[in-house]
């Protein structure tokens, strides 16, 4: 095990995620094996990020108008003329797949009188969209091909003034990297002095992440679900939720008895800003439980689905037994064979937060990514996405198959819960219980008194690195 930057904040005392993987039969690769930490400080955090319509409107131009973030994904493109609508506060673009099959990003913007061109899969209510031929303004019928040059100028001869050559749609930057679709506003954003400001490739805006995924890769997964809820709260507060395993005990009790919350390991590397990690062993006791038998993990596992009913014999391991279902069932239900991949690969909950507002999960145990967005121009609530992404077996693409197609998007109400989605399965009612405390978190920082946080200094890392990055882009 390698450990970096190791600070002198005490860790949970037992046993850590690195004794747990030391113990497995199929060891970590190196990757997993590597811990990385650092001081970060220990000063209290303010609120007004959480509640301040002016912090939101400067995160506005300081943030989503300069980072890159994920659109959506690219097997919602693959086709010519296929496309998606990404939405962030004020700005909308559209991706496009090209006849000549490049993707482009054009400004959701008609350069007539500015009426929106395309509506998102949202506002389509998960209907399938039709392939675009052409992009029409569905007011005065000025329309675009697909590379953004101008087909259509209705009564022409009322325009001397357009030179019809240049009246291009308005492109912004976008890239993809394991199977998403990035995007970035700053080069079109008149706020911003973009003669002084550097812009980042993708690749060089996500650093050696790349190679955490390259066991893992998710273009080689299907989008098996893909659901969405508005949520009463600040969006870093939904980030902020899924960052830590702290709080598994308060609001995720039924896990304890399978789920090492407080052994969790963070990972922060002073060198990447735009990522962390962490990793969340199972099949593990809560050292909140001292007493718990193994009998009782393997019980508690079963109801939660993990693996079915089974007296543990005197030559086995909870947690080895808990892996070796996991095979099968990816083997029997998928198709897909683990053999290759460690224990903690399978088992463990494997998550990484990319800034501002992604989170992609590595291994195989939780094949999900989130996605956390102001909703609208509200800093008072957040717009919360779910991708159920599932591998599918690479022999039959490899053999002329293609991928299943994406699932549409699902937008619950406000009185629906992620537990009535079918596909998420288990993950439902525990989504549900993060999303039913979100709102109560934000109405206390709004009546807080004291106008400020106070964070661990271990377990709560990844939250103090997003908001010192978030500081960072605030201050430029």
């Amino acid at each position: 095990m390698v450990e970096k930057n190791n600070n002198s904040a005490g860790r949970c005392p037992g046993p850590s995620t690195q004794d747990i993987q030391a113990a497995d039969t199929h060891p970590a690769p190196p990757l997993l094996r590597e811990s990385s930490t650092t001081s970060l400080g220990s000063a209290d955090l303010s609120i007004d990020a959480y509640t301040s319509y002016a912090f939101h409107r400067r995160e506005v131009d300081k943030v989503w108008r300069r980072c890159w973030q994920m659109a959506g994904r690219e097997d919602t493109v693959r086709e010519v003329g296929s496309y998606l609508v990404y939405d962030i506060v004020d700005d909308s673009v559209i991706v496009v797949r090209g006849a000549d099959g490049k993707l482009r990003a054009f400004i959701n913007s008609c350069l007539h009188r500015g009426t929106r061109l395309c509506q998102s899969e949202d506002e389509v209510r998960g209907e399938t969209h039709a392939k675009l031929q052409q992009i029409r303004c569905p007011f005065h019928g000025f329309s675009w091909a697909l590379d953004g040059a101008l087909k259509t100028l209705p009564c022409a001869w009322d325009f001397p003034h357009i030179d019809a050559a240049t009246f291009n749609l308005p492109e912004i930057k976008v890239d993809c990297w394991d199977g998403f679709v990035f995007v970035n506003f700053a080069e079109h954003t008149p706020s911003l002095q973009v003669s002084t400001l550097q812009v980042p490739t993708l690749q060089e805006y996500l650093g050696d992440l790349p190679q955490h995924f390259a066991r893992w890769p998710l273009q080689r997964r299907y989008t098996a679900a893909h659901v969405a809820k508005r949520l009463h709260c600040n969006w870093k507060v939904v980030i902020e939720a899924f960052v830590e395993t702290y709080h598994v005990s308060g609001v995720h009790p039924q896990s304890l008895p399978f789920l090492g919350d407080i052994n969790s390991q963070y990972d922060v590397w002073p060198e990447q800003p735009h990522y962390s990690r962490m990793i969340n062993p199972s099949g593990v006791a809560s050292p909140h439980l001292a007493n718990s038998s193994p009998q009782r993990l393997l019980d508690a596992a079963a109801e939660f689905g993990l693996c079915p009913p089974h007296v543990l014999q005197s030559d086995e391991t909870a947690r080895g037994f808990i892996v070796d279902n996991l095979r099968r069932v990816n083997e029997e239900r998928l198709g897909i064979d683990l053999s290759a991949f460690s224990d903690a690969e399978v088992l463990d909950v494997i998550q990484y937060y990319v800034f501002p507002n992604l989170m992609p999960f590595g291994g195989f145990s939780s094949p999900l990514v989130y996605r956390v967005r102001p909703d609208g121009d509200d800093p008072q609530h957040a717009y919360f996405e779910v991708w159920l992404l599932l591998p599918f077996p690479q022999g039959e693409v490899a053999e002329g198959g293609t991928p299943p197609p994406a699932a549409p998007l699902r937008v619950l109400a406000e009185h629906e819960n992620f537990a009535d989605v079918e596909a998420l399965s288990y993950f439902g009612p525990i989504l549900d219980q993060d999303a039913a405390l979100m709102p109560r978190l934000q109405r206390g920082l709004r009546s807080s008194a004291k106008g400020s946080v106070t964070l661990a200094n271990y377990q709560e890392i990844r939250i103090r690195q997003m908001r010192q990055t978030l500081a960072r882009y605030m201050s430029v």
